[in-house]
């Protein structure tokens, strides 16, 4: 059996504006989307390992601010946490505590995007992922 991640969906109250923002900061790649309602739209890393498909549902919107940084983020790995982080704050993100480091030498931070979803910039002592 042959079994993969693909994508994870994640509806949000403006998608079109999520997705512009998504792409134009954190390097992802458009690779198929609709430009009526719900406007799904599946975003790809560089390297089209995972996707999150985007969309715009009026029921089962999360209020992605209110959820604690622990409950739900989406986490990318970065070369240089310090640039990356202070880059997307200028970018409209929001920095929801400092920069930390883990027992194993990585570090870590949690910001919110402009919609308040958690994202967590991951620099690894040792990569995991290639």
């Amino acid at each position: 059996m042959s079994i993969r991640f693909e994508h994870i969906a994640i509806n949000v109250n403006d998608a079109p504006k999520v997705v512009e923002w998504y792409v134009k900061n954190l390097n992802l790649v458009v690779m198929r989307a609709t430009n009526e309602p719900p406007y799904m739209t599946f975003l790809a890393d560089q390297g089209r390992n995972m996707m999150f498909e985007f969309y715009q549902q009026p029921v089962g919107t999360a209020d992605y601010a209110s959820m604690h940084p622990i409950a739900f983020h989406v986490a990318f790995a970065v070369d240089d946490i310090e640039a990356e982080r202070t880059r997307l704050i200028a970018a409209g993100a929001t920095a929801e505590g400092e920069i930390t480091t883990t027992p194993a030498g990585d570090k870590l931070c949690f910001l919110r995007d402009p919609w308040g979803m958690t994202l967590q910039l991951v620099m690894r002592a040792n990569p995991m992922l290639h």
